[in-house]
């Protein structure tokens, strides 16, 4: 069975790991930033 808290700890992991390779790439923070701050107010 697939519950919730396990789905939500999946994407945490997901999150982290988009954040670790974003700092790699400083260019493109801005725009990652702008997208999640879109994406925080739609829900």
């Amino acid at each position: 069975m697939y519950s919730i808290e396990m789905a939500y700890a999946r994407m945490r992991e997901l999150q982290d790991m988009a954040n670790r390779s974003r700092a790699h790439q400083p260019t493109q923070a801005p725009k990652a930033a702008a997208r999640w701050k879109r994406a925080a107010k739609k829900r």
